[in-house]
């Protein structure tokens, strides 16, 4: 088993360190932040993940995973060094790499002879010469080793992967990283950094045209009086196409998608290539979250002026905490901006504290409870993230303490037959 350290214990960081534990590694993790080391040392997770919990006090108690403060603290007596650092994304659409280099030059000085270096953040085509022109070390290799990891389902991905990609000019590295996932049932891809690279971003993009493009064709089923919801199953059967990534809804977002396909636009037009195709993705994903808002503001009628709109749903998607370019967000701060009041309810967004505020500065809702506490007094009510209980609402009750009988169910979650038989007027996309 290898001594890895991992720098950066954001998502991907903390999620890759437990994982590696788990295989039986001997896993390091560092960062900046003193007081969020010594909460995961004593195995509080700050993220909403299902099982990464589990795997953090596995490698606790087994001494396989620790926790430090500093990069260099981490890597002084590692063989492999997974740079997880954030890449956010600048006002011109590429991916900032400072705190890549910064991680880069904090641990030039104590790698140990012969280490491996690896790229796992989300970083642009070239950025392992960059990392190795920071390191200047001629005895250390570096690596791209890309994530392919889903928020609230990471912990699988790591461990029961498509494929494990690797991105290296130096065979006998590329070797060594591949080892690392020897216990792993997975197809091993072993390329050179540039398209390892792109092959991350390509996947991204790629995933996210398939949204935009099922939004589309459900705005057409609204238009021409089709079942969005037949017209996605009928095309998931071919084996071409696929079932996944076909459901509709109030747009996409996350912490991936959005920067990785304008990333990819940006390093295309670097290229000398418009890549027209993927603006019009990101065009398409706007609208939708224009034509998601207009459908809850139409849902306020006159009679129902003053009454505000309650939501259901805040986080990018159902099983994670991540609030950032949230669709759920995106939509509603079209809504509060027509002068619409909004009390939202989300499971992992708890009320009284300042998470969403954190965020999304600019969205004014008030936080609640429970749904029914969201619920009470409105006009109308937006499911707007695929929360499984959700679909267990209880309609009566509504019912009786809604002020309006509106529903724009944004992830077609529920039955239409279910509320609709309580009175209700029920909206979806698509249908």
């Amino acid at each position: 088993m290898a001594s890895i350290a991992i720098i950066g214990t954001g998502y991907v960081g903390l999620t890759t360190g437990a994982c590696f534990s788990h295989l039986g590694h001997d896993v390091i993790c560092a960062d900046v932040d003193a007081a969020k080391v010594a909460r995961l040392q004593a195995g509080e997770i700050p993220i909403v993940e299902k099982g990464l919990d589990r795997l953090v006090d596995e490698g606790i108690r087994s001494g396989k995973l620790r926790f430090v403060v500093g990069a260099a603290e981490a890597s002084k007596e590692a063989e492999f060094h997974y740079l997880c650092v954030p890449t956010p994304q600048g006002e011109d659409g590429a991916a900032d790499l400072s705190y890549l280099q910064t991680a880069a030059a904090q641990i030039s000085a104590v790698l140990p002879n012969n280490s491996v270096v690896v790229n796992k953040s989300t970083v642009p085509v070239g950025s392992t010469r960059v990392v190795a022109r920071v390191l200047g070390r001629s005895d250390v290799t570096v690596v791209s080793n890309p994530e392919f990891l889903r928020e609230g389902t990471a912990v699988a991905d790591f461990l029961q992967p498509d494929r494990v990609v690797i991105g290296s000019q130096d065979q006998e590295a590329a070797i060594r990283v591949a080892a690392l996932y020897s216990r792993i049932a997975a197809p091993i891809m072993v390329t050179d950094p540039v398209s390892a690279e792109t092959i991350k971003y390509a996947s991204n993009a790629f995933l996210a045209s398939k949204l935009s493009f099922v939004n589309a064709i459900a705005t057409l089923c609204e238009a021409v009086g089709a079942d969005v919801n037949d017209v996605v199953l009928g095309m998931g059967y071919d084996s071409r196409i696929g079932r996944e990534f076909l459901r509709p809804g109030p747009g996409w977002g996350g912490s991936c998608f959005p920067k990785d396909t304008r990333a990819l636009a940006r390093i295309a037009e670097d290229a000398g290539y418009d890549f027209r195709f993927l603006n019009e993705v990101l065009q398409v994903n706007e609208e939708q979250f224009d034509r998601t808002a207009r459908k809850i503001i139409d849902s306020v009628d006159a009679k129902q002026a003053g009454k505000h709109v309650a939501a259901l749903g805040l986080t990018f998607k159902a099983g994670t905490d991540d609030l950032r370019d949230s669709p759920s967000v995106e939509v509603l701060k079209r809504v509060v901006a027509a002068g619409i009041k909004v009390k939202a309810y989300d499971p992992a967004v708890l009320a009284g504290e300042n998470q969403l505020s954190r965020v999304h500065p600019d969205l004014v809702v008030e936080l609640v409870s429970d749904p029914y506490a969201a619920a009470e007094g409105a006009a109308s009510l937006a499911i707007l993230t695929e929360w499984d209980e959700f679909t267990w609402l209880d309609f009566d009750k509504l019912a009786e303490i809604m002020a309006g009988r509106n529903i724009v169910d944004a992830r077609n979650l529920l039955d239409p037959s279910i509320p609709q038989r309580r009175g209700f007027n029920y909206r979806g996309i698509g249908r």
